[in-house]
């Protein structure tokens, strides 16, 4: 199968190439920053927002797999532009495109998306996605290609150097302290790389997936006790406990990377992706493990 991977060097996009490329013909289009060469990917450097680009690429992609549209018109530059056919387009979301404010209910692929703008960056993301949801049902539709969203939840695991999870390893690994927030009521949901991953490699050509929309997220509900029990049992390490109230942390310079407050929860349903795709979600416990031994080597190595 022949895909294009949009964005596709970090994170999310570098570990679904990492599965893919042993299987598919992978070719990445992407501003350069990070080679994958290495993994078995051709590659294309440029921007994505630049239309001349687009243009230039005539080949035909049985799928374009997008991981970096984040403002409204990135898909139509894509598809307005590209002369080439596509089979299928995937968009890599969100599930932070849904109304919020719901507290505890589990939010379904049938819950509406926010109509409201919120400040700041944050509020740009969600804003962005939720136009880009819209612009690809449009687009697509215009040009009678199928296309597939699907919504992640907080990703973790190896190569996410974005300070969440990462940070706290770090902190372990470096000084032997493992932060423990005392005060924090929120709930939230992680979504294990790996399977993020794999869910994109189930939904290629997938007809059923087709003009569809799917959550993926694990099944358990986290919170930041959780979060401290889990970490401190996959380290094996005896990191030494620091309670510290969300003010502390703040105040120190310690991420607080998840809800907080019992107001910021916002749940997700996992159940239609768990029964169309045959995703089953890779327990918490068993993914920090994993997760870090992945880091355990790099922060051992890396500066304090």
């Amino acid at each position: 199968m022949k895909i294009l991977v949009i964005g596709g060097s970090y994170f999310f996009g570098r570990v679904f190439v990492m599965q893919a490329a042993g299987i598919h013909d992978i070719t990445v289009l992407n501003r350069g920053t990070y080679s994958m060469a290495a993994l078995g990917a051709a590659e294309i450097k440029g921007d994505r927002r630049d239309k001349p680009l687009w243009k230039s690429l005539r080949e035909d992609f049985d799928v374009v797999v997008d991981f970096c549209a984040y403002e409204k018109g990135d898909i139509a530059a894509v598809l307005e532009n590209m002369a080439g056919h596509i089979g299928q387009y995937i968009l890599i979301s969100t599930v932070d495109v849904y109304e919020r404010g719901m507290g505890k209910v589990l939010k379904t692929e049938q819950t509406a998306l926010e109509t409201r703008v919120f400040p700041g960056e944050a509020g740009a993301y969600i804003a962005g996605k939720v136009a880009l949801e819209q612009e690809i049902r449009a687009q697509c539709a215009a040009k009678d290609i199928p296309y597939t969203v699907l919504r992640p939840a907080i990703l973790y695991g190896p190569f996410n150097y974005a300070p969440r999870e990462s940070a706290y390893i770090q902190m372990i690994v470096q000084t032997g302290l493992l932060p423990h927030i005392t005060d924090a009521a929120g709930e939230f949901q992680f979504l294990y790389i790996k399977d993020a991953a794999d869910a994109v490699l189930r939904c290629l050509l997938n007809e059923q997936t087709y003009g569809q929309a799917y959550n993926l997220c694990q099944d358990q509900i986290l919170t930041y006790d959780i979060f401290y029990e889990t970490l401190l049992k996959a380290s094996h390490m005896q990191p030494q406990e620091l309670p510290m109230t969300a003010e502390d942390a703040l105040r120190q310079g310690i991420p607080l990377p998840f809800p907080v407050a019992e107001e910021e929860s916002e749940l997700y349903s996992n159940e239609k992706s768990k029964r169309e795709l045959g995703i089953r979600y890779t327990e918490f416990s068993a993914g920090m493990e994993k997760t870090f031994r992945a880091f355990q080597n790099v922060y051992l190595t890396s500066p304090k």
